[in-house]
C-alpha cells in the first residue's frame, strides 16, 4: 500500500495533448500561409502606405505621361506612369486604401447587424422568427448589385453611400447564418440547463450560442469581403463607385482600359491586385473553417499528402 501511495500521479495521469498553435497550423500549410502573408501586406499597405507616398498618388507629370515600368524612373516609377503622368504604384497604394476603406466597413455592419438578428430570431423562433426571414427573403429577391446600381443613380455616388448599401444587402446572408445555427442550438442540453437556471436569454445568446457559430460567421464575412470588394470595384467600373479625385483599384482599371494596346500597366496591375486580394482571401478563409472546427481541425495536423485522404481518421480514434 505504502508503494502504491508514493508512486507519482503522472505515471497513473493519462497525458494530454494540447491542441497546436493556430500559426503552428498555418505554417504547416504553405498555401494558407502565402494567403495570409498577402492580405496582411494589402492591409498594411492600405492602413500605412499613404503616410509614405504623400501626394505623388495625384502629382501630374505631363512630360512622364505613359512610361512603362522601368528603375530607370526611380522607386515611383517601378510600374509606370498613367497618361498624366502620376505614378502607377502611388496610386495602386492610395486606392488599396480607397477600396478596404469600402469593404472592410461595409462587412463588418452587415456581420454585427445581420448576427445579432439571426442569433435573436433562431433562440426565440415563432413570429419573431418568421418576420427575420421574409424580411432577409425580400432583400436577397433583388441582386446586390442591382440594388447598388439603382440606389447610387438616384443618389450621389460616395463611399459611404456604397458602404451603406452593400451592408444593408449582405445583412441577410449573415441573419440566414446565424438563425440556422441558434435554432440548431437552442435545443442542446447546456441551453437546455441554462434556460433552466433562469439564465437570460441574451446571456445565454452571448455566452452558449455565440461562440459556437462565431467561426462558421467568421468564415462566412471571408468570402463576403471578396463579394463586396468586387462589388465595389466593379460599381468603380461602371462610373457610379469611387469618384475622383479619389481612386480605387476599379476605378483605375476603369481609367486604363483605353490604354490596353499602348499602356497595359495601368489597368493590368490594379486588376492583378483586385484577384490576388480575393483569392488570398478565399484560400484563407478555407483555411479558417477546419482551423475552428474542432472536428476537422485535426485534419491540418497531417502530412500534406494525406489531406484529401478521405479514409485518414482523427488521431484520437486510432487505437
Amino acid at each position: 500500500m505504502t508503494d502504491l501511495a508514493s508512486r507519482p500521479t503522472d505515471a497513473v495521469t493519462p497525458s494530454r495533448t494540447r491542441p497546436p498553435r493556430w500559426w503552428l497550423l498555418l505554417g504547416r500549410d504553405r498555401g494558407a500561409a502565402v494567403a495570409a502573408v498577402v492580405l496582411a501586406l494589402v492591409f498594411l499597405v492600405a492602413v500605412f502606405g499613404r503616410l509614405f507616398i504623400g501626394d505623388r498618388a495625384v502629382r501630374q507629370d505631363l512630360g512622364a505621361s505613359l512610361r512603362p515600368p522601368s528603375l530607370d524612373q526611380g522607386f515611383y516609377g517601378l510600374l509606370g506612369t498613367d497618361v498624366l503622368g502620376r505614378s502607377v504604384l502611388a496610386r495602386l497604394v492610395d486606392a488599396a486604401g480607397t477600396t478596404l476603406s469600402v469593404a472592410v466597413p461595409a462587412v463588418l455592419c452587415s456581420l454585427l447587424i445581420g448576427s445579432a438578428l439571426g442569433m435573436w430570431a433562431g433562440y426565440h423562433g415563432g413570429v419573431r422568427e418568421n418576420v427575420a426571414m421574409r424580411v432577409a427573403d425580400v432583400i436577397l429577391s433583388f441582386p446586390s448589385l442591382l440594388i447598388a446600381v439603382v440606389v447610387l443613380y438616384v443618389f450621389a455616388p460616395s463611399a459611404l453611400n456604397i458602404v451603406l448599401i452593400l451592408a444593408v444587402a449582405r445583412i441577410p446572408v449573415y441573419l440566414r447564418t446565424a438563425r440556422a445555427e441558434s435554432a440548431e442550438l437552442r435545443s442542446r442540453l447546456f441551453v437546455d440547463a441554462a434556460r433552466t437556471f433562469g439564465t437570460p436569454s441574451r446571456h445565454i445568446i452571448v455566452r452558449h450560442i455565440l461562440p459556437i457559430a462565431l467561426p462558421t460567421l467568421l468564415t462566412v464575412a471571408t468570402l463576403d469581403f471578396c463579394f463586396v470588394m468586387l462589388t465595389e470595384s466593379s460599381l468603380s467600373f461602371l462610373g457610379i463607385g469611387i469618384q475622383p479625385p479619389d481612386v480605387s483599384w476599379g476605378l483605375m482599371v476603369a481609367q486604363g482600359r483605353q490604354y490596353l494596346q499602348t499602356a497595359w500597366w495601368i489597368a493590368v496591375l490594379p486588376g492583378v491586385a483586385i484577384v490576388l486580394t480575393t483569392v488570398s482571401a478565399t484560400v484563407l478563409a478555407a483555411w479558417v473553417r477546419l482551423a475552428t472546427d474542432p472536428a476537422q481541425r485535426w485534419r491540418l495536423t497531417l502530412p500534406r499528402k494525406r489531406r484529401g485522404d478521405r479514409a485518414a481518421v482523427p488521431p484520437e480514434m486510432i487505437a
